[in-house]
């Protein structure tokens, strides 16, 4: 009987690394359609907005990323990740606080935010081409 050696880890980690390595892949692809439409051949550099409370694991996708960007269109760009921080504010008390989740409540009452205002964006902002 042949056993596998290869290393199991729990699911939701397996689950966060597969969906990390899609949104690189996506990225890349997006970065593919933008190189072709505009008729350039590299891509020196990528700025990518991940929020804090995007649901996207940061330092996952910038390692799916490096290891995706071999072979493509991203092959030579400096890819910068920006990190924005989750923001909200208190409907009862109307102070505006930062958040490092999605269920942090207001420091000055404890009360839910009524309105996240940060922190959710994932997004490519711009592309250097040569």
């Amino acid at each position: 009987m042949i056993r596998s050696q290869a290393t199991c880890y729990p699911e939701s980690v397996n689950q966060n690394l597969m969906h990390e390595f899609s949104l690189a892949l996506e990225v890349i692809n997006l970065a593919q359609r933008e190189a072709e439409k505009n008729m350039v051949g590299t891509i020196q550099e990528i700025n990518i907005e991940v929020g804090d409370l995007s649901g996207v694991e940061a330092d996952a996708f910038e390692s799916a990323l490096g290891l995706l960007q071999k072979g493509s269109i991203l092959c030579e760009a400096v890819i910068n990740i920006v990190r924005t921080p989750g923001k909200g504010k208190c409907n009862a008390c109307k102070q505006e606080f930062s958040m490092n989740h999605r269920m942090a409540t207001c420091p000055k009452c404890r009360c839910f935010p009524s309105v996240i205002s940060g922190g959710e964006e994932f997004r490519v902002v711009s592309l250097l081409v040569e």
